[in-house]
């Protein structure tokens, strides 16, 4: 026996009305005796809308979510048996992009410099990864701003496999400080750390892929390899430094087929620990800075990383609309935006250097 209250049997009387008997219900329903045809067609409409938008909502975030899932799909199989080091693997970053690549089946060389902490990451991805599927991760001991020992670690690197398809500059090292606070000593370190040792590990594994015409380079870079913020001055110098010589190493190789890539968030945040506000953040300054400091999470940059190798795009700028617009604000209004960040110097800031 059917239900007894279908939509058929529901809807049959109204589908029996004549249009000015609809119009004289539509009426009743809105507490007027009459109703206009005009305003008639306008209560449909809304009636419709109610509807109609939420399985229109639905449905849209249903394709993004299909598109999402495939476009992962895709990076993952794009890495799969590719030779990836990734530099600073014990970071927050590192960590992330090393679980995205053994996943996605990537001969991983994963370089830091600690070992037990490599030994850690190590044990941590071959316990949850499917060894069929996955390549056990080689480990090499490497800190980026002992320039003096990357050559050698360079050789070490190109033995694990031969060859190097994908190099993730990743490492990278913060202070922060007024300009007559911070040594001359820690400015050298900082550009070690953030320029030196990147562009000295490049230029040793890139004859190998200009030789095999085939790779990709991709630098983490930040926010302040496009505009200076302050109390940061020696880090945005060697952010600027790294994405400038980069932009140019990129028309360099292009005839190699040598993909270079820039991936540059506002701030990467730790997994439990928030940026707290000084003191110093104030008027229009500290809804700016906020905005900025409230950064990406690792494992959102990491899937970005894997879809800039997948797609072998050139330059990707993680941010919301605030540090967006403060980088268009600075080509565009420079006056506008020295201002801005100028309101922000009066209180000086104990120089800090964070690892």
């Amino acid at each position: 026996m059917p239900f007894p209250f279908t939509s058929k049997r529901l809807l049959h009387p109204l589908l029996t009305l004549s249009k000015d008997q609809l119009i004289k219900v539509a009426g009743k329903l809105v507490g007027k005796s009459t109703l206009s045809a005009p305003h008639f067609f306008i209560l449909i409409m809304g009636v419709l809308a109610v509807l109609v938008l939420p399985l229109l909502l639905f449905g849209i975030s249903g394709i993004i979510y299909i598109y999402r899932a495939v476009i992962q799909l895709m990076s993952k199989s794009a890495v799969k048996n590719k030779v990836v080091v990734i530099t600073d693997a014990i970071s927050g970053l590192g960590k992330e992009c090393s679980r995205v690549f053994h996943t996605g089946g990537a001969r991983l060389v994963l370089c830091g410099k600690t070992w037990e902490k490599l030994e850690a990451l190590h044990d941590a991805l071959i316990s949850v990864a499917d060894p069929s599927v996955t390549f056990t991760p080689k480990l090499v001991l490497l800190d980026i701003s002992d320039i003096n020992c990357i050559q050698d670690v360079a050789k070490e690197i190109l033995d694990c496999y031969g060859c190097v398809d994908i190099l993730i500059n990743n490492a990278s090292l913060k202070v922060k400080g007024a300009v007559q606070s911070v040594s001359l000593e820690l400015d050298k370190k900082i550009m070690d750390a953030n320029y030196f040792g990147p562009i000295t590990l490049t230029k040793a594994l890139l004859p190998n892929m200009i030789s095999r015409r085939t790779g990709q380079i991709v630098l983490v870079n930040n926010i302040q390899g496009k505009i200076g913020i302050p109390f940061r001055a020696a880090y945005a110098a060697s952010k600027h430094a790294a994405q400038g010589f980069f932009d140019c190493l990129r028309a360099e190789v292009e005839e190699f087929d040598v993909c270079i890539s820039t991936v540059s968030p506002t701030f990467i945040r730790s997994y439990h620990i928030q940026p707290e506000p000084g003191n110093w953040e104030a008027s229009i300054w500290k809804f700016f800075f906020r905005k900025l400091a409230y950064g990406v999470h690792p494992m959102e940059v990491a899937e970005e990383v894997l879809c800039t190798v997948s797609r072998k795009k050139q330059e990707v700028f993680m941010a919301n609309p605030i540090p967006k617009a403060a980088v268009y604000i600075r080509i565009f209004f420079p006056a506008l935006f020295f201002a801005i960040v100028a309101s922000g110097t009066k209180d000086k800031q104990k120089v800090e250097e964070q690892k």
